[in-house]
């Protein structure tokens, strides 16, 4: 009621009548109030007394005292009319004591809000405020800013209006500390979003919120209890951040919402402050569960419970037992089941359970152990474990140590620790689930809605004493959402200084807080806080101070960065934030940022009995286990942290990246700024403490941003307002007459003297720095104060002379009476004074004279008043006269009104009718928008199903590259190994060579052999181990030899069997293929009877939408009609008034003259008219209710009809589905025993495998033969997993490919038996080596002992290969991700640009409508091209610079290949020289052999061994420094790598550079758009007011127009031309058969289908060219029938001969209608075959796209791997290659051994000549290898090519890509184009027919023929739906241009096709 909102205004509004005192306003020029510092007020007032130097006198206002203050503290107060002002940016004196004292004084005035620029500032009052109820929503809704006060529901619904006006989405940032009324802001601005975007507007009372409305209201009573506990400074403080995102739609309604919540403060389970609680859900769950449910969940009382710290802390007006109620009834209304509820509690229960857990140290050792263990069993019962596993995962958990798990003891102090980490990790991840729930509920649409506004309710700004991690984390959030509003600041400030046209230059204030931001966040160069602190959780042994260490290592020399001033401060490090310095203090940093758990209990937890528990632990993976935070400083580098999969993450990474995107978010939309403060820390109401509420207005920003207001101009006036105030200060400044609000301006600018950098004049406004009103306020003071003494001085100086007048006055009447009664004394007592006062009245000739100047007196004012009656009334006949003329003239102007009233109500008519149609084509294109999205979405879940298949092939094939590199690593461990004792043996043969020198031939053979004796009994020892393991694995192989030929045996058998299912399957698939054909068949045709029954049901529900929309469009028409009817009654009763008023007068005044007469019969006829109009109007507007009515009915009935078509539609529908379905299953069934008997089939060829890959293994560990066969088994895998692979996508894909299937599996089949002779002659070839192996057992036990060594070194070795190159797919895979992200930018941003460039189009396609406007939208739009191009220009540029880094990777690539082929050319002169060595080893021993006197050549050997060994040692000199250089290239290579790696990281931070420059530019361009979308209005509103210029000389040419023989010839060359339409539709039809007979030969080929489909699109734009050039001809008629019709209307004299021509056509009409309904019935058949074919299209050229789409992708896909398959390859070439090197390297090594042992080898002449065998077997090996190494280089190199030709390839095909999209948009924009001018023809078309009906009816019945103008009449003659014809035979009236008319509405789209066909 006004009386409440009258009491509610206090809280609301300022008392003005205070504001503008006039004594304060004195008091305060008088005194030079200004604000002094004070410790207990923050700033008091006082005034100016005197200034001595830099300090200045001051007396305080409060209590006289007098103090002296520095210049510098003082701050300037403003004037009394800035007093409580709305908003403290328009303060003249921007300081902080004014800030302070304005919001002090609202907020002991009752006014909480007040705004400070971009930002609301709210005050918490401590109690509640009567200004949230439904009346004040209903008070703010609709309303801008500035038109009411400052309120939550002001920014809200400005948020709201923004939202709906701009098409732009809004956040609304709510920031504060604990207690300052974040939430409480945040429920408001919910409720009012809910109450005024309600969906729910269908039931009579609005009031009653929807669903939706309700369930988002009740989130917030969930999230409290959940979220929120009591603190000291808040009962209800929230201990997490949220930021809420409620989804609007096209109209504004709400449609879902979404929650996303930071920072959880889940330490406050296990622990609380004194006075303080957990949160809220622990005590409701134990004060309001009931008997039953506290036994399902073993709840005990509070006491009983470790983590609740300070018992039952209640708090004050509040029952937990209540709210527990609460918060159940808003999960049931959040629809969450009892189920989900049940198990919540638990969880709930069991996190308190996890506190009662005690543990206790054991007497001797420090282990752990539990002495009770009943709350465990409770913890277990509630979350589904077994006690004894749970107990030993916490005492004794398994630890990975090597490869082993052990059980390591924990301590007592390690138990604790984890137990509570549990609990806080457990009660976090239920909170995240149920965020995730309620997002669930919330979220009821599946596209995402229109636009969005986000509500955050983050912590504020916190300086402690000591802060810690936490702290960080919250105001690193702060810096960057102040760098946001300063940002946005700047940006408004800068559109404001743009739009006034004022030079300044500009600062962008959000990059003075970029240093912090740096210094918290900057991953490198140098890295910031949070990625060191990153770092250092990855290092071993790494602590917190550590930590430390490095972080004032790396920024000590920042400027935001301190270090601790002395060596006792308790803080680590200090920051500077844009709100002061901050200490922090990194204890345990590293912990609270790794987040650690015990894993074991993690994985019980994860493989619980409960399926709630288990899925609230199902990323068990991703955890830091806390033995590995305890083995820390024993494991090796990086393996501490390395979880499994290398999922792991930190606190800091996920905050950092949650924080990013929803700055990002924020960023994207327009922000408001709500900035809470609380009043003090003892939660009273009406008490403010200055220094608290100080200190959060620098923390909160409110003071950063006045900084920023200061540097520019703030104080902004208009021109009226600054000349009407500020005029005084310059009185003859501005001359008389009118001047322009700027020139005044600036001429009393002048005048004032002020400097120019004080002011800017812009286009309506002028500006003023900071304190400049303020000192022309204190002038304009004085001014006011001099003129207003010179006027109290004039005023006095006045009264003054008046009374001395009036003095001087009464003295000379005073002198006049004392001589008068002096001379009456005298005169008294004389004789003849007596007689002459006697006699003087009895004289009558005085008497005589004063009558006759009497009666001429009277004669005189006869005269006179005879004078002025004349002329009054001469004066009167004028006046009659003039109020005739302006009499006339209102009425005359009273008529033209009405008429333009008339006008513009037909005017308005059609403009509305154009926006519904408008409207109607919006919402047409937004439903096939969403389809769209709803296919792409279908087509996108379709892919990440592929994708998915394609990681899992993808991981096994890493599996098998996997176990491939374990291999090559153990071989280069070996082939190190092997050189280490090269070298080794070097060094003794140097020192042999010394010995000989010193000591005789035969002391150096004594210590040799004594050397070696020692060395052969201790190999001896070992070959005696090596002889037993030999021995058993012998055996081992002897066992599986028999079991490979069993198994062979097995094999040939199972072949057979194969082979001949093979054929039956194969004759079974020819079968299936018969089937499937058939079955296709029949599919197709149910397909094309589904989709012609969609089609017909679409058609009737969208005439059922038509006519519910025409229905609401009459009633819409019948009140526009009552309303009128009821203003035209209203005119009439007003006329009528008038009239007799003016009948009143005339028979007063006129009754005399004949002119009155004539005018009163003139009146009278005028009158008469009126009424005959009005009562005409009347009956025309009952007729026309009549017939709305009538229309409203049969539209109902039709209605109806419609209803039971679809009806019986969707029953045939049903029933055919059923069929469908039953087929569908038949068919399944089949694939499904065609999959079984595959993958049957599929399992026999894997057992197959397995056992050949056995056989592989065993022969492998022999001898390098078996190698061979090894790498053959390989090859063979990966070609057949590469066939596999191929066949199950060529299964996916079609049926069709049984058949190459089967035979691939023949082929198969002939590998294996080729797989198995070759195994046959290995074994062969392996029997013959066991014959020679019994000779050569004792050589080679002693070098498979060393080589059993060597290989134990090298596993080693090749787990740290194994490492590196994890790490290395790690780097890999980061680098596709980011290449990901970036292509989904780089979409997104081409999608903008589509989007932009199809409003552009539209936009072009309106201009074209005005010609006049054309030349000035070009130049334009030229503009915007050249910024396109420009933008092009950039991208090239960027494409550039990608060129050349690839140019520089290539560059390095060659010299990386140059150095590997100078290795090649070393390792080919090393063989040369190895071949040299043969040779003579080879001559040496024919010399041996030759001797038949072994004695006499001793010495001569001996000579040449030591010759031998020189060239030995020469040779191994060159190898060592070919091996050396080798190094060197690697380690090139490695530095070319890491160069590689930062050029991409420096490319990649370019890319980011540029594109947030491309945002930026997009942004620019967007803003350029809206201003061309306002001209575009104004422009349109010029065409608006042409048209109606157009209008006016239309309807005069009309009248000039010939007679009606012009007409009727139009008339028949309008049917002539009709007949011609009709011809050449039958032309189209006939073609549009054809392009069904040519739709079954797309089904067969998609390449004739894409030309048949552009074929039939040039028929469709030929359709639409011809439908166009109709359309022309139809404009040409309907201006003639205009014509005619006015000629009729104006000739009633052509009336007969009119008649007389309708009876000569009639016959003639009546054949033309028999051969149009013949025509009709033929164009309906072919309406109904061109609609089903161009459906039939649309669907083929969708499933076209979407094939082409998916192609595209997995060819991409199949790219990739093969690309990435090639690379693989080239590796396996590389490392076989070193391998094989490195193995000639052993063999020579093994060739001296045997060199040593000849002499022993003397006596065994057949061991020799085996051994010789032997010797010459491996050359020729060493020879294939070679062979070998070559052609895989060919092989190489050949893989080169073809990758370069495939990226060549992938150039093109994306190039042909990018063209076809173009294309693709381009064909979009013109069908568009055509859609809207066909559908603006049919509707033409249809108005035709519908008017050239009403002429016929009234025609018939013979009366006037009334024409309607413009679009109105053809609008109300749409609604009507067409009756069927009557069979009187007058109907057959004009039936030619019905059947046109007819004819037109079957030519419409296939859209609009099917209700044609239907009514």
């Amino acid at each position: 009621t006004p009386q409440t909102l009258h009491s509610l205004s206090r809280y609301l509004f300022v008392d003005r009548a205070v504001v503008y005192n006039p004594a304060s306003q004195a008091d305060w020029t008088a005194k030079k109030l200004v604000w002094v510092p004070s410790e207990r007020h923050g700033f008091e007032a006082a005034s100016l007394r005197e200034e001595r130097g830099e300090e200045v006198v001051v007396e305080l206002a409060e209590n006289g005292k007098k103090a002296v203050v520095g210049k510098d503290d003082i701050q300037k107060m403003n004037p009394p009319k800035f007093s409580k002002v709305e908003d403290m940016a328009e303060l003249t004196c921007l300081n902080e004591a004014s800030v302070l004292h304005n919001l002090k004084d609202r907020y002991y005035s009752g006014l909480i809000y007040t705004y400070s620029g971009l930002f609301c500032v709210v005050i918490n009052p401590y109690k509640n405020l009567p200004i949230y109820s439904e009346n004040i929503i209903e008070m703010y809704r609709g309303k801008k800013r500035h038109e009411m006060p400052p309120h939550i529901y002001a920014i809200s619904e400005s948020a709201y209006r923004c939202m709906l006006q701009d098409r732009e989405d809004q956040s609304i940032l709510c920031t504060g500390e604990s207690g300052a009324g974040k939430t409480e802001n945040t429920k408001k601005v919910i409720q009012y979003l809910a109450h005024v975007a309600s969906s729910h507007k269908g039931r009579r009372d609005h009031n009653i919120p929807g669903e939706l409305e309700r369930q988002l209201l009740q989130a917030n009573p969930i999230l409290e209890a959940f979220g929120n506990a009591k603190t000291v400074k808040n009962d209800n403080s929230s201990r997490f951040g949220k930021f809420i995102r409620v989804n609007f739609d096209v109209a504004g309604y709400i449609v879902g919402a979404n929650i996303e919540t930071y920072l959880l403060e889940k330490s406050r389970a296990i622990r609380q402050a004194k006075d303080e609680r957990t949160f809220h859900v622990f005590y409701q769950l134990l004060a309001g569960a009931g008997e039953h449910l506290k036994t399902d969940l073993l709840l005990e009382g509070f006491s009983s419970y470790r983590f609740l710290s300070n018992g039952n802390v209640t708090i004050p007006g509040q029952q937990d037992k209540d709210n527990f109620q609460e918060t159940m009834d808003a999960m049931h209304i959040m629809s969450f089941s009892h189920e989900e509820i049940v198990c919540m509690l638990k969880v709930v229960s069991a996190v308190l359970q996890f506190g009662n857990i005690s543990f206790r140290k054991e007497r001797n050792t420090d282990q752990a152990s539990m002495p009770e263990n009943t709350a465990a069993q409770k913890l277990c019962h509630l979350l589904g474990m077994n006690v004894m596993e749970f107990t030993r995962a916490i005492l004794t958990p398994r630890i990975k140590v090597g490869r082993d798990y052990v059980q390591k003891a924990q301590t007592k102090e390690q138990a604790d620790f984890a137990m509570e980490a549990l609990a806080k990790a457990t009660y976090e991840r239920l909170f995240r689930w149920l965020v995730h729930r309620i997002n669930r509920a919330l979220d009821r649409t599946k596209r995402q809605g229109a636009s969005f506004i986000g509500i955050l309710d983050i912590a504020g700004f916190e300086i402690f004493q000591l802060n810690s991690f936490e702290q960080l984390c919250i105001n690193y959030t702060n810096e960057r959402l102040q760098q946001l509003f300063n940002h946005t600041m700047f940006i408004l400030e800068q559109e404001e200084y743009q739009r006034e046209g004022i030079e300044w230059s500009f600062i962008d204030f959000g990059l003075d807080l970029q240093p912090c931001i740096d210094l918290i966040e900057r991953p490198n160069n140098p890295p910031g806080i949070l990625a060191l602190l990153d770092e250092e959780c990855w290092f071993p042994k790494a602590t917190d101070k550590t930590f430390v260490d490095k972080v004032l290592q790396e920024q000590g020399t920042h400027g935001k960065f301190q270090k601790p001033r002395q060596l006792k401060d308790k803080a680590d490090f200090c920051i500077i934030h844009y709100a002061g310095r901050v200490d922090y203090k990194a204890d345990e940093w590293l912990m609270k940022n790794m987040d650690p758990l015990n894993d074991n209990v993690a994985t019980l937890l994860h493989q619980s009995t409960d399926k709630f528990v288990s899925e609230l632990w199902k990323d068990v993976d991703r955890i830091v286990g806390l033995d590995q935070v305890a083995g820390m400083a024993e494991t090796a580098f990086g393996a501490s942290y390395k979880t499994k999969k290398g999922m792991f993450r930190t606190v800091g990474q996920l905050y950092k990246e949650s924080l990013s995107r929803l700055m990002a978010t924020l960023r994207n939309t327009n922000p408001n700024f709500v900035r809470c403060i609380i009043p003090n820390h003892h939660k009273r109401a009406g008490k403010l403490e200055p220094q608290l509420v100080l200190e959060q207005l620098r923390c909160n920003g409110v003071l950063e941003g006045i900084r920023i207001c200061r540097q520019g101009f703030p104080n902004r006036i208009l021109f009226q307002e600054f000349r009407q105030r500020y005029e005084i200060l310059t009185p003859n400044a501005i001359p008389k007459g009118f001047m322009d609000g700027k020139q005044a301006c600036d001429q009393m600018i002048k005048v004032l003297e002020l400097d120019a950098n004080l002011y800017r004049i812009g286009q309506s406004k002028i500006f003023f720095r900071a304190g400049v009103l303020a000192h022309l306020e204190e002038e304009r003071d004085l001014k006011i104060t001099d003129i207003i003494i010179y006027f109290q001085a004039a005023c006095r100086g006045y009264l003054a002379r008046k009374a001395f007048s009036k003095k001087q006055q009464q003295l000379s009447a005073l002198k006049v009476l004392q001589r008068n009664c002096a001379a009456y004394l005298k005169l008294k007592h004389w004789q003849w004074w007596r007689l002459f006062t006697k006699v003087k009245p009895l004289l009558q000739v005085s008497r005589q004279e004063e009558e006759m100047q009497a009666k001429d007196d009277e004669l005189l004012k006869v005269k006179e008043k005879q004078g002025k009656v004349e002329e009054e009334l001469v004066e009167m006949q004028k006046k009659q006269q003039q109020e005739k003329s302006i009499l006339a003239e209102q009425l005359q102007a009273e008529t033209e009104l009405f008429a333009e009233a008339e006008e513009m109500r037909a005017r308005l008519a059609s403009k509305k009718q154009e926006l519904e149609e408008i409207l109607h084509d919006l919402e047409s294109r937004v439903e096939e928008e969403e389809e769209r999205n709803q296919g792409l979405q279908n087509e996108k879940k379709k892919m990440q199903e592929l994708e998915e298949q394609l990681d899992e092939e993808e991981s096994g094939r890493q599996k098998l590259q996997l176990e491939k590199v374990t291999a090559e690593a153990k071989m280069k461990k070996h082939e190190e190994v092997i050189l280490v004792l090269e070298d080794q043996n070097s060094k003794f043969l140097k020192e042999k060579k010394l010995l000989e020198e010193r000591i005789n031939e035969m002391s150096s053979v004594l210590t040799e052999e004594e050397e070696k004796a020692k060395n052969l009994g201790k190999m001896k020892n070992k070959h005696e181990n090596m002889i037993v393991d030999l021995e058993e694995r012998l055996k081992k192989e002897e066992k599986g030899r028999q079991e490979l030929e069993k198994a062979k045996r097995k094999l040939d058998g199972e072949l057979s069997d194969l082979q001949e299912q093979i054929g039956e399957q194969q004759a079974q698939v020819e079968e299936l293929r018969q089937q499937l054909t058939k079955k296709e068949e029949e599919a197709q045709v149910f397909q094309s009877r589904g989709e012609e029954e969609v089609t017909q049901k679409n058609g009737a529900l969208k005439q059922v939408r038509e006519l519910q929309a025409q229905m609401s469009e009459l009633q819409e028409d019948l009140e526009t009609e009552k309303l009128s009817r009821s203003k035209a009654e209203k005119l009439k009763r007003d006329l009528g008034e008038e009239l007799e008023a003016l009948k009143t007068e005339l028979e007063d005044t006129l009754d005399t003259t004949a002119t009155q007469q004539e005018l009163r019969t003139k009146r009278e006829q005028e009158v008469t008219e009126l009424k005959k109009a009005m009562e005409e109007e009347a009956r025309s507007h009952e007729a026309q209710v009549q017939e709305m009515r009538l229309r409203h009915g049969t539209a109902q009935e039709e209605l109806a009809e419609q209803l039971e078509q679809a009806k019986r539609v969707k029953a045939n529908l049903e029933k055919s589905k059923q069929m469908q379905e039953g087929s569908t299953k038949e068919l399944a069934l089949e694939v499904k025993n065609l999959q079984q008997t595959k993958q049957e089939a599929e399992h026999r060829r894997k057992k197959m495998d397995a056992q050949l890959q056995e056989v592989a293994a065993r022969a492998a560990e022999g001898e390098r033969a078996r190698t061979e066969l090894a790498e053959r088994a390989h090859k063979l895998q990966v070609s057949m997993l590469s066939l596999s692979l191929s066949t199950y996508w060529r299964c996916e894909l079609k049926h069709e490919l049984l058949a190459e299937e089967t035979r691939q599996k023949l082929g198969l089949s002939s590998r294996l038996r080729q797989l198995e002779e070759e195994k046959s002659a290995l074994q062969e070839q392996q029997e013959e080596e066991e014959e020679a192996r019994g000779t050569l057992e004792k050589a080679l036990l002693s070098v498979q002992a060393q080589t059993k060594k060597k290989l134990e070194e090298e596993v080693g070795l090749l787990e740290g290969l194994e490492e590196v190159k994890r790490r290395l797919q790690k780097e890999l895979e980061l680098a596709a991700v980011r290449a990901e992200e970036k292509g989904v930018a780089l979409e997104k941003l081409e999608k903008s640009r589509s989007r932009l460039q199809q409003e552009l189009e539209d936009m072009s396609v309106e201009l074209d409508h005005q010609r006049q406007l054309v030349s000035t939208l070009e130049k334009k739009q030229k503009k915007f091209d050249q910024l396109l191009a420009e933008e092009k220009s950039v991208a090239a540029r960027y494409g550039e610079e990608r060129d050349r880094a690839e140019a520089e990777a290539r560059e390095k690539e060659t010299k990386a290949l140059s150095l590997t082929r100078a290795l090649d050319e070393a390792l080919e002169a090393k063989e040369e020289l190895e071949r040299v060595n043969k040779t003579l080893r080879a001559e040496m021993e024919d010399l041996m052999s030759s001797k038949d006197d072994v004695g006499k050549n001793v010495h001569e050997l001996e000579k040449a061994k030591r010759s031998q060994d020189q060239q030995l040692e020469e040779m191994r000199v060159q190898l060592e420094e070919l091996e050396d250089e080798l190094q060197a290239t690697e380690d090139a290579k490695l530095r070319l790598e890491v160069n590689m790696q930062a050029m991409k990281a420096q490319y990649d931070r370019d890319l980011a550079g540029k594109d947030e420059m491309g945002e930026e530019k997009k942004r620019a361009l967007v803003k350029q758009v809206r201003e061309m979308e306002v001209e575009l209005d104004d422009e349109r509103k010029q065409r608006a007011l042409a048209v109606a210029a157009k209008k006016k000389l239309e309807a005069d040419l009309i009248d000039a127009v010939g007679q009606i023989e012009g007409a009727n010839k139009a008339r028949d060359e309008a049917i002539k031309h009709l007949r011609k339409l009709q011809a050449q539709m039958k032309d189209y039809h006939r073609e549009l058969e054809e392009a069904r007979a040519s739709r079954d030969e797309v089904f067969s080929q998609a390449k004739e289908n894409e030309k048949k489909l552009k074929t039939l699109e040039a028929e469709i734009l030929q359709l639409h060219e011809d439908l166009a050039a109709s359309e022309r001809g139809r404009r040409h008629a309907e201006q003639e029938r205009d014509e005619l019709q006015d000629e009729i209307s104006n000739s009633s004299s052509g009336k007969s001969a009119l008649l007389e021509e309708k009876r000569r056509q009639e016959a003639r009409i009546a054949h033309l209608e028999e051969e149009l309904e013949e025509e009709q019935g033929n164009m309906e058949l072919l309406n109904e075959r061109f609609r089903k074919t161009s459906m039939q299209v649309d669907s083929l050229s969708a499933e076209l796209g979407a094939e082409r789409s998916a192609g595209q992708k997995s060819e991409n896909a199949r790219q990739q791997l093969e690309r990435l398959n090639k690379e693989q390859r080239a590796k396996l070439g590389e490392l076989e290659g070193v391998l094989k090197t490195r193995f000639k390297t052993t063999i020579s090594t093994l060739e001296i051994k045997i060199c040593q042992l000849e002499e022993q080898m003397e006596q065994e002449a057949k061991e020799r000549a085996a051994a010789n065998k032997i010797v010459r077997r491996t050359e020729k090996k060493l020879k294939e290898v070679c062979m070998q190494v070559e052609d895989e280089r060919r092989h190489a190199d050949q893989f080169k090519e073809q990758m370069e030709k495939a990226n060549s390839r992938m150039k093109q095909l994306k190039r042909q890509l990018e063209e076809a999209e173009e294309e693709a948009t381009r064909s979009n924009a013109a069908r568009r184009k055509l859609q809207r001018e066909l559908d603006d023809a049919t509707e033409a078309s249809e108005g035709l027919g519908r008017e050239v009906n009403t002429l016929k009816s009234r025609l018939r019945r013979g009366g006037p023929v009334s024409f309607s103008s413009g679009r109105s009449a053809r609008r109300q003659l749409e609604d009507t739906s067409p009756e069927p014809p009557s069979p009187d035979p007058a109907s057959l009236d004009l039936a030619s241009l019905d059947a046109a008319s007819d004819l037109e509405q079957d030519s419409k789209t296939p859209d609009e096709a099917p209700s044609a066909q239907l009514v």
